[in-house]
């Protein structure tokens, strides 16, 4: 049985405010005291705001523009020289001298004109670039819009299947490619040996190496590409194709009318993430081919590589990702100005 106090049992004060609220309004008069006294910071947003601000210029900034720098000095060695320090009383801090470096201007950019070895890169990078995006951007839709259709059981099963290799470790992946096309107990070569065919060099020829580095990038990110154009589909509204329908249209004009302008920025978005992907391209080359044979597979990052942390040529390596970047960033730009909306 449950017990009620009406009004009449709540202690009143003598001027007949109830206590709970007089005792409410004393701490929020406090409060408002407090406030009052305490200093106005203007624009307090940026105080919350500044640690990203700080690690952004720590971590992302800092690194470019030392890497600007570093791209008009040659590296010397690791400097034990102080660049400034700062003594307050009992608290002093060093801050050394990241390394020793010599001024020599744009004379690394100068030595990128003749090495034959960057524009050996770059003729791979570039290779591997216009074959394997448009094999693997067509695959992708080609099953996306397979995924898409109306008919089609166990999407889910399938969706998921093909979307996984983009989960695979990047060494591991590449080193079952490594086994899979080794020459002398390959599997691929097995297979082809089993139908009559003489095994293939897969990576001691130039022509095939730079396929198999092909088909192992094709294999890891056709799927990715594939999630990005289904949910593009998806988001194509039903009544333009019941329109084209009513109009007469044939499948093949539906995909061409339809289909390819209201999928035109998720394909724009693919391609400019394809290429610049590929562009970035290190690992597979690095661990299934090392490069080779005779540098034919041999991308610009991994060029860069080469020169910063084997040959420690840190400037000219610093001036390389400068025209790097500046390549890609323009190849980009051009590719949205084509495919983007007048």
């Amino acid at each position: 049985m449950s017990t009620q106090h009406s009004d009449e049992e709540t202690p009143v004060s003598s001027d007949g405010d109830p206590l709970r609220l007089r005792l409410w309004d004393r701490i929020r008069f406090a409060r408002q005291s407090y406030t009052e006294r305490m200093p106005q910071i203007e624009s307090i947003a940026y105080v919350f705001i500044s640690p990203f601000f700080l690690l952004f210029g720590l971590f992302l900034a800092f690194p470019i523009v030392y890497t600007v720098y570093l791209s008009f000095f040659e590296y010397q060695s690791v400097s034990s020289d102080s660049l400034f320090w700062i003594d307050i009383g009992p608290i002093f801090i060093d801050v050394p001298q990241i390394a020793e470096l010599q001024f020599v201007g744009f004379g690394n950019y100068a030595h990128m004109a003749g090495d034959s070895l960057f524009w050996q890169s770059m003729f791979n990078t570039t290779y591997i670039l216009l074959i394997q995006v448009p094999i693997m951007i067509g695959l992708a839709l080609a099953l996306a819009i397979a995924l898409n259709a109306s008919f089609v059981r166990f999407k889910g099963f399938f969706r998921t299947a093909i979307a996984i290799p983009v989960s695979a470790n990047i060494v591991a992946y590449s080193t079952v490619f490594l086994l899979l096309f080794n020459e002398q107990f390959g599997f691929i070569n097995y297979l082809l040996s089993s139908v009559g065919v003489e095994p293939i060099a897969w990576l001691r020829d130039e022509f095939w190496a730079r396929k198999t580095i092909i088909a192992a990038v094709t294999w890891r990110w056709t799927g990715y590409n594939m999630i990005i154009l289904l949910a593009g589909l998806q988001n194509i509204p039903q009544q333009l194709y019941e329109a084209a329908e009513i109009d007469g249209a044939s499948r093949w004009e539906k995909f061409r009318y339809v289909t390819l302008p209201q999928l035109k920025p998720v394909l724009l978005f693919v391609v400019v993430l394809s290429t610049i992907g590929t562009f970035k391209l290190f690992a597979e080359p690095y661990v299934i081919t090392d490069g080779g044979p005779t540098n034919a597979t041999i991308t610009i990052v991994q060029y860069i590589y080469r020169e910063a942390f084997q040959n420690w040529n840190l400037g000219y390596a610093s001036a390389l990702t400068v025209v790097f970047v500046a390549i890609v960033s323009v190849i980009s730009i051009i590719q949205i100005k084509i495919g983007g909306d007048d």
